[in-house]
């Protein structure tokens, strides 16, 4: 297995640069694992591949206002920040964050400080600094990755002193992915109708941009279920696999949350015979991060579809279920070969060649299958990746 398998020629003007409206109207490819045929429909039509009892789970997690656009004190250089994730190891007030870091060589030493305007990226010189950011350090084995210590300056309208979460939401932008260059519309369109108020990631478990309020309803309706996990989507979902060999790339640490309500729901789901169908890759990751294969196993076997017999199932080696998981880190890379317990179709998009989600969805169909779909795709002009269409795998 190369990383060159999992590749295949993008035309730039099929990477979609804005959401479809409404969105529940873009076009859905559905693929039959069990022949390999391909059938196209659009997402509202989704309801004719669920059956009453199905269990659908979704990411909840919200994206951030995570990017950040200063300038470095003392020079004026434009600097950009993406925030990652908060480093309590490093500071228990969580102040310091993992971040990239752009223009990398401007930001080298230790002690540097980048200064964020109210309204970020178009504030104009006249706005009020609300947030700095120092240099701490470099973060091993990332290019462009720094520790950075970030504090709120100012107060708010009332004279109070403004926190740093306030600082941050002052001057920083939901991020796009950087393939969407022209998008100048409403952020909230690349967040999921259903997202938490809290807010956790870098990016947005994109699958799960497609359902509207209604269509959720009309799945409830159906008879089926729908569930939540929560995963912070960290900068792996951007990052494509450079190694030749795959499994020697590293997958970054990503926090989660599967609840025991969810563990329940998909027991029962199982135990009667019906589907756990993942919205978006995240979530296949929290489901199957939650696998524990030491667990004693579940009455019926807890198994996904078509990965019954695998060795390491449940059914076969008699242990094994999905458990609780509450403030857990995964680095699950899921690739042809990988069994799946617990998902047994996936609702996604169209994803980044070469990328662990390409290998992600390789293994749950097939390798051929995908990249005949993806090319099926393209011959029909689909729109890809995140503001693009889906897929579902059943």
């Amino acid at each position: 297995m190369r990383t060159d398998d999992f590749d295949y020629p993008l035309p730039d003007e099929l990477i979609a640069q804005a959401p479809t409206e409404p969105r529940d109207s873009c076009r859905l490819l559905v693929l039959n694992r069990e022949d390999g045929s391909v059938e196209h429909r659009r997402f509202f039509d989704i309801l004719d591949y669920l059956e009453p009892g199905d269990l659908l789970v979704a990411n909840k997690t919200r994206v951030m206002p995570a990017r950040l656009v200063g300038k470095k004190r003392g020079t004026g250089g434009v600097c950009e920040t993406l925030l990652l994730k908060r480093r309590e190891d490093v500071d228990a007030l969580g102040r310091v964050w993992e971040c990239l870091v752009n223009p990398g060589k401007r930001l080298r030493q230790p002690g540097t400080v980048i200064e964020y305007r109210a309204g970020g990226l178009h504030a104009p010189e006249s706005a009020p600094v609300v947030l700095t950011g120092t240099i701490v350090d470099f973060v091993e084995g990332s290019k462009g990755g720094r520790l950075v210590r970030f504090e709120p300056q100012g107060n708010r309208p009332d004279g109070t002193p403004r926190t740093l979460d306030e600082a941050i939401h002052e001057a920083g932008h939901v991020p796009l992915p950087p393939y969407i260059t022209q998008y100048e519309g409403d952020p909230e369109k690349y967040q999921t109708v259903y997202a938490m108020t809290e807010e956790h990631s870098a990016a947005a478990p994109t699958a799960g941009l497609h359902f509207t309020p209604e269509l959720i309803q009309k799945i409830r309706d159906h008879g089926c279920g729908w569930a939540t996990v929560e995963l912070e989507v960290g900068i792996d979902t951007f990052r494509l696999v450079t190694e030749d060999d795959p499994t020697q790339h590293v997958m970054h640490t990503e926090r989660y949350h599967v609840s025991q309500e969810v563990i329940d729901a998909v027991h029962a789901t199982k135990a009667a015979g019906h589907r756990v169908i993942a919205v978006g890759t995240t979530s296949v990751r929290s489901l199957e991060s939650a696998w524990d294969p030491q667990a004693p196993a579940a009455s019926p076997a807890c198994t996904a579809r078509r990965f019954e017999d695998a060795p390491d199932s449940a059914a076969v080696c008699g242990r094994g279920d999905i458990v609780e998981r509450r403030d857990a880190k995964t680095n699950l890379y899921l690739m042809p070969g990988s069994t799946f317990h617990v998902v047994d179709a996936l609702i996604t998009n169209f994803h980044v060649p070469r990328s662990t989600l390409m290998m992600l969805v390789s293994a749950l169909a097939t390798r051929e299958q995908i990249m005949g779909a993806y090319q099926a795709a393209i011959d029909e002009r689909y729109r890809f990746l995140s503001f693009g269409d889906a897929m579902l795998i059943r």
